[in-house]
C-alpha cells in the first residue's frame, strides 16, 4: 500500500494508492461520510474540516483496527483524481 501526504489549501490530504482518502485540518483527520463505512464508523464523532465543507466523520487514528477496516472500503469507491491541464491565455 503506497501512501503520501500532500499539502493542499493550507491543510493536508492523505493519499493511499493515489486516492485522496483523508483530510487533515487543525490536527484532526476527517473522512467523507460514505455509505460503505456508515456501519463501521457507527457513532463516530462528526465535524466540518473547513468552512463550507460537508460534514465528515472524524477518524480516531489511534484505532488501528478501524483504519484497517475503512481504508479498503473507501479505497473501492474513491477514484484516482484526473489531472486537468490548466488553460493559459
Amino acid at each position: 500500500m503506497e501512501s503520501k501526504l500532500k499539502k493542499m489549501f493550507g491543510e493536508y490530504v492523505i493519499y493511499i494508492n493515489n486516492k485522496p482518502l483523508f483530510t487533515i485540518c487543525d490536527d484532526t483527520v476527517y473522512v467523507k461520510e460514505l455509505e460503505c463505512i456508515r456501519i463501521i464508523m457507527g457513532d463516530a464523532e462528526k465535524g466540518f474540516p473547513y468552512e463550507g465543507a460537508k460534514e465528515c466523520y472524524i477518524v480516531d487514528t489511534d484505532n488501528k483496527e478501524l483504519l484497517e477496516n475503512i481504508i479498503p472500503e473507501i479505497g473501492q469507491v474513491i477514484s484516482i483524481p484526473i489531472k486537468r491541464n490548466s488553460k493559459k491565455e
